[in-house]
C-alpha cells in the first residue's frame, strides 16, 4: 500500500476508505493550521473571522456539487443532516416514507424513531439481488408507492451493497407525483459525478470526509429554496431570531449553533485544490478499474455471485462481495487481528457482504493480501461456508 501522502498505518492493509475516509497530509496540515489560528484568539476567530471563512469555504464547494452556496450549510455528518430534515417534516399518521431495503442502518433508525413519534410509516421496498438493470431497480422501487406516499428517501450509493442507485430517474418521477425527495449521498462527492442542479432533489446530504478526503466531520445539507423556511434548526442557538440577521434566515438558523470547531469545514478550498492538482478524477477511474477487475474473482473464491453487472452504472470505487457466514463480526475481527486487513463485513437483510474500497493509496497487491487471507480462512476455519 502506497501511503506516502496519507497518515495511514503502513502495517495495515486498508481496504475500508468507504467508512470514514482517509485524509492526506497536506489537507490535514491545513486542518491543524485553522485549529491553531482559532486558539490564538478564539473570540476574534469565531465572531469575526469565521463568517468570512465559511463563505470562502462554501463558494468552491457549491461549484463542485452544482448548487448555490446559499442553498446549503455544513454539518458534521449525514446523520445530523437527515435528523434535521426529519424533525421538520409535518407528516400525518398513515403517511408513508418510501425507501429501499438497502439504506444505511443509522438512517433506518432515524426514520423508525420519527414514525414512532408521528404515526407515519417507513416502507423499506425490497430491491432484488442480483440487480440486472437500472430499469429493474426503478420498477421494483415504485411498487412500494401508494396514495399515502408523501416522501421518497433514497441512498445514492448504498453503504452495505456499494450499489449506485438511479436517483436522477427516481427524483424526476417523484417530482411529477408531487413527492418530497430526500437523498442520502454520503458516498457520492468525490466518488462519482454530482450535479445538484441536474439531479434536482428537495434535500441532499453528502460527505466531504469520505471520497473528497477532507478531515473527519465535514458534510453538507442542501435544501431547495422552497423548503428552506420550513426547516427548523436541529439546535436552537444565536442564529435563531438573530439580533444581527444576515440576508439569509435559513443560514442564520443552521450555521450558528453554539461553540463548535469548524476547522474541517474551512479546509474545503484546500480539499478541492488537492483533488484538482493531483488529477483525482483520473486516479478515481484507475481505482474503479481495479474494483471491476477483481470483483468476479473474489466471488468465485467465495462461491457467490456478483450482486450487479460489473460496470460503472452500478459500481464505483467499492464492491460488496456476498460471503456465506453466520459470524460476520468474528470474520471481520479475524481479518484485522490476524491478517492486519481493515475491511468491513456487513449484514444487510438476510445476507452478509465483504466490502472492499479502493483509493489512490491502494494497489493490486492489497487485494492479493485479502485474497490470500480468505484462502487461508477457507482452509483453516469454518467461518466461511462453501
Amino acid at each position: 500500500m502506497n501511503t506516502s501522502q496519507f497518515l495511514l498505518d503502513s502495517n495495515i492493509t486498508f481496504l475500508n476508505h468507504g467508512s470514514f475516509g482517509a485524509c492526506p497530509q497536506p489537507i490535514f496540515d491545513e486542518f491543524q493550521r485553522f485549529q491553531r489560528e482559532l486558539e490564538l484568539d478564539p473570540v476574534h476567530f469565531i465572531q469575526k473571522k469565521l463568517p468570512v471563512y465559511l463563505k470562502q469555504a462554501k463558494a468552491p464547494l457549491g461549484e463542485f456539487i452544482g448548487c448555490n452556496p446559499k442553498d446549503f450549510f455544513f454539518v458534521p455528518n449525514p446523520t445530523v443532516a437527515i435528523n434535521t430534515v426529519m424533525r421538520s417534516l409535518q407528516l400525518q399518521p398513515g403517511d408513508e416514507i418510501l425507501a429501499t431495503n438497502h439504506e444505511y442502518g443509522a438512517m433506518d433508525r432515524t426514520w423508525h424513531f420519527y414514525c414512532k413519534k408521528s404515526g407515519a410509516k417507513y416502507v423499506r421496498q425490497p430491491i432484488t439481488l442480483p440487480v440486472v438493470s437500472k430499469e429493474q431497480i426503478i420498477a421494483e422501487f415504485w411498487k412500494g408507492y401508494t396514495s399515502k406516499t408523501k416522501v421518497i428517501f433514497l441512498n445514492h450509493i448504498s453503504s452495505s451493497t456499494a450499489l449506485i442507485f438511479p436517483v436522477k430517474e427516481i427524483c424526476d418521477k417523484a417530482q411529477e407525483l408531487g413527492l418530497i425527495t430526500i437523498v442520502d449521498g454520503a458516498h457520492v462527492p468525490g466518488h462519482i459525478d454530482l450535479d445538484l442542479a441536474d439531479l434536482n432533489p428537495d434535500f441532499y446530504t453528502g460527505t466531504l470526509h469520505k471520497w473528497m478526503l477532507a478531515p473527519k466531520g465535514s458534510s453538507f445539507l442542501y435544501v431547495k429554496k422552497e423548503f428552506q423556511d420550513d426547516i427548523d434548526p436541529l439546535v436552537v442557538s444565536w442564529g435563531y431570531e438573530s439580533l444581527a440577521p444576515s440576508e439569509s434566515r435559513f443560514l442564520d438558523y443552521h450555521e450558528y449553533q453554539g461553540t463548535n470547531d469548524h476547522s474541517a469545514f474551512l479546509c474545503t478550498p484546500t480539499v478541492i485544490n488537492f483533488l484538482k492538482e493531483n488529477d483525482w478524477k483520473a486516479k478515481s477511474e484507475a481505482c474503479k478499474q481495479i474494483v471491476f477487475d477483481n470483483y468476479q474473482r473474489f466471488c468465485d473464491l467465495l462461491q457467490t455471485q456478483p450482486i450487479a453487472p460489473i460496470t460503472s452504472e452500478f459500481l464505483g470505487q467499492m464492491a460488496s462481495i456476498p460471503v456465506k457466514t453466520s459470524k460476520p463480526a468474528e470474520l471481520k475481527d479475524l481479518l484485522y487481528n490476524q491478517y492486519k486487513i481493515q475491511i468491513p463485513v456487513m449484514p444487510l437483510n438476510d445476507k452478509v457482504y465483504l466490502r472492499y474500497s479502493i483509493n489512490a493509496y491502494n494497489t493490486q497487491e492489497d487485494l492479493e493480501v485479502l485474497y490470500r487471507a480468505l484462502e487461508d480462512i477457507l482452509k483453516t476455519t469454518d467461518l466461511i461456508e462453501r
